[in-house]
């Protein structure tokens, strides 16, 4: 297939839709089965739709699926409630609207790449050259269906919070750094040079990963390796990454006087009916371009100041916000029971009534994660968690959803429990003190007597 693109292919073709194998990721033309049917996840080419091709997403989402729409916290887009029968024309009609999605690993770039107002470096031009020279690698079996790839153009509107096995980041004009597995502060970095050199080092850890082995990672490869492939790199040091940002939600206006409006879809989740007369109007506003990014956000660009703000004004009434300071940003929900065969509770209706039941836990200080099972899909990192399971809930104060539960609740005292926590903290805080900061101070003992089961 030209360029590697998952678009329609022969009829005669058939589409695998079951059987994926462990740990793989969904997509396009391999999608996973989930309980509400299959689901598909994609990113188009270059992280850019225009509007009309977002709204033409949105319509073949409603035709084909069951209309339910996702961000994912890494900015790809899922489209759920597929049947085997409508993966082949999903694609078929997004090749249609001009949405090109590469096969391979997911390459993914700076939100803002292009238009950011301090981006050191073009992380498009990287990629073109990537896909252009590396095309055997990227589509070589052998990679790991999870290895990902992150090219970051620099700046505070970058990438630089976001975990990759392999990072290409600019550090100056004309000059990017390699490094591998981690963030901007916790990667470890193997080479500094132009951008030639960077995508011959990019193809070298391609092939390298390749040699070992069926799905191998970047932490996989030995030290050892890394010395011979790139011998220079114990003189290479971690460029200074700028402070991490959160997800821009809000309007940012930039140097030539367009703004920027970052929405986020309410648990990151967004109905097509709704999606498609939102873009509707947003389109009559003089939006033209749609850029799903990190942290479920959705970017609309090349907007005026004064129509970024009538946008973000009716934005509510279609289920996003621009308000970063909105509560209900500090949970992190997965599709729970009847989306997802492993949920053991619907954790959407649990989040729509957290907000009223318990508004001390969502100061901003902690992540509220509401997990239908202990695989925590929707947030890996350690949070205030709780976590879905045959006997009830586990709630675990401050860890991940497969940790070890610091309070066992019964199925039908779960609202209970969260109120008698939060009016714990109601209680307990001191002046000027974080949820966070209360739950550590009273302690893991006292914080669960309560709750226990006895």
């Amino acid at each position: 297939m030209a360029s590697g693109e998952q678009t329609a292919r022969d009829s005669r073709e058939e589409v695998p839709t079951s059987g994926m194998r462990r740990g793989a990721c969904p997509t396009l033309l391999e999608p996973m089965q989930t309980g509400d049917g299959l689901l598909a996840r994609l990113r188009p080419a270059g992280g850019i739709l225009s509007i009309q091709q977002f709204i033409q997403l949105a319509e073949a989402a409603q035709r084909h699926g069951n209309g339910i729409l996702e961000i994912t916290a890494r900015g790809s887009l899922q489209i759920r409630g597929l049947g085997p029968e409508t993966v082949q024309p999903l694609a078929a009609d997004l090749h249609a609207a001009g949405i090109s999605v590469p096969a391979g690993p997911v390459i993914e770039l700076s939100p803002l790449h292009g238009i950011a107002p301090d981006e050191i470096g073009n992380p498009t031009e990287i990629e073109a050259v990537l896909r252009e020279k590396l095309a055997a690698e990227l589509l070589s079996p052998m990679l790991a269906p999870k290895l990902s790839i992150l090219i970051d153009g620099g700046g505070n509107c970058g990438l630089a919070a976001v975990t990759a096995d392999i990072r290409v980041a600019a550090v100056s004009a004309g000059v990017w750094q390699i490094a591998i597995n981690g963030d901007g502060r916790t990667a470890l970095p193997l080479l500094t040079g132009s951008a030639d050199q960077a995508v011959r080092a990019v193809g070298d850890l391609l092939r390298l990963l390749i040699s070992l082995g069926r799905h191998k990672r970047c932490r996989d490869v030995e030290r050892a390796r890394l010395l011979s492939a790139f011998p220079a790199m114990e003189l290479v040091k971690l460029a200074r990454a700028p402070e991490f940002q959160d997800p821009l939600v809000g309007t940012l206006t930039l140097a030539d006087g367009l703004a920027v409006l970052g929405l986020r879809p309410r648990f990151g989740q967004m109905r097509a009916g709704d999606l498609i007369a939102f873009l509707g109007s947003a389109k009559a506003f003089g939006a033209t371009q749609v850029r799903p990014s990190p942290g479920h956000i959705l970017l609309l660009a090349e907007l005026t100041p004064r129509s970024a703000m009538l946008i973000a004004q009716m934005a509510p009434s279609y289920g996003l916000s621009a308000d970063r300071h909105d509560p209900s940003a500090h949970i992190a929900t997965c599709a729970g029971a009847g989306a997802c065969t492993s949920g053991h509770y619907q954790t959407k209706a649990h989040a729509e009534r957290f907000g009223s039941i318990a508004p001390e836990l969502l100061d901003g200080s902690m992540v509220v994660h509401l997990s239908g099972c202990a695989k925590g899909c929707a947030h890996p990192q350690p949070a205030l968690s709780i976590v879905g399971a045959q006997d009830g809930y586990h709630l675990i104060l401050n860890g991940k959803a497969s940790d070890a539960p610091d309070a066992q609740i019964a199925s039908g005292d779960i609202d209970s429990a969260i109120e008698e926590l939060a009016r714990l903290i109601k209680n307990e805080r001191h002046a000027g003190e974080s949820a966070a900061a209360c739950l550590r101070r009273v302690g893991k003992g006292d914080v669960t007597r309560p709750l226990r089961q006895g």
